[in-house]
């Protein structure tokens, strides 16, 4: 479980104290920022990789117990959070890597419903497994997950209004929310599904649909109810 702690640690530094921070801005400016990329991106790698093995090796220590009330809440959560992540992916983002020039275009598709589809979706998702795997290694993995994804939206949004300037980013982010659907409940964006072109969320669904199948065979549980 130590191993699993300083894990979740490393993977929230080094996403929450150096991406996104000024900490970024002096690393870049004495390596040049391909250096840096490249840095970051092992060190990411290396994060992730480190924080699935020790969650993989941790003990099990029940806190609540599997949920199997929560399962099918669980498993209709889960296809919202699939196409968050498959269409924030497939869809130009000016908070995404190296897309910083698209701030000054009006958001279109997923962007206007959320400009972090991809975190929100990464959080949705570990939020739905932190409550449904009641036992402590889940609860410390997950939790580290969704506070690094949720923390992440803010701490983009901070380093994109450093490179851009606060009136073209103040200009995209009046017409943006971070919470889903924020802007449009709020009148200051409409929905628009023609925009997300009909491909983006079928593959959102298709991965949904292959992992809820394969789910038991590749995480070694089912997502089922017993009693289902």
């Amino acid at each position: 479980m130590i191993s699993l702690a300083l894990a979740a640690a490393a993977f929230a530094v080094i996403h929450l104290g150096i991406s996104g921070t000024r900490v970024r801005d002096r690393i870049v400016a004495a390596v040049g920022l391909r250096a840096y990329m490249v840095l970051f991106s092992v060190a990411s790698v290396g994060a992730i990789v480190w924080l699935v093995s020790a969650y993989k090796g941790a003990p099990y220590v029940e806190t609540w117990g599997q949920l199997q009330w929560w399962k099918p809440f669980a498993i209709a959560l889960m296809l919202p959070a699939f196409v968050l992540v498959v269409v924030g992916l497939a869809t130009p983002n000016p908070t995404s890597v190296a897309q910083e020039g698209l701030v000054a275009q009006a958001p279109q598709g997923i962007v206007r419903v959320t400009r972090h589809p991809f975190l929100m979706g990464v959080a949705l998702w570990s939020v739905i497994h932190l409550i449904g795997n009641g036992d402590a290694a889940s609860l410390l993995f997950f939790a580290s997950l969704a506070l690094v994804s949720v923390a992440g939206t803010v701490s983009i949004d901070a380093k994109r209004r450093r490179a851009l300037g606060d009136a073209a980013w103040d200009a995209f982010a009046r017409r943006t929310s971070i919470l889903p659907f924020a802007a449009i409940l709020s009148g200051r964006n409409t929905m628009s599904m023609r925009e997300m072109a009909w491909w983006r969320p079928a593959a959102g669904v298709a991965a949904y649909a292959l992992m809820l199948g394969g789910h038991a065979h590749l995480i070694g549980v089912s997502p089922f109810p017993a009693s289902w």
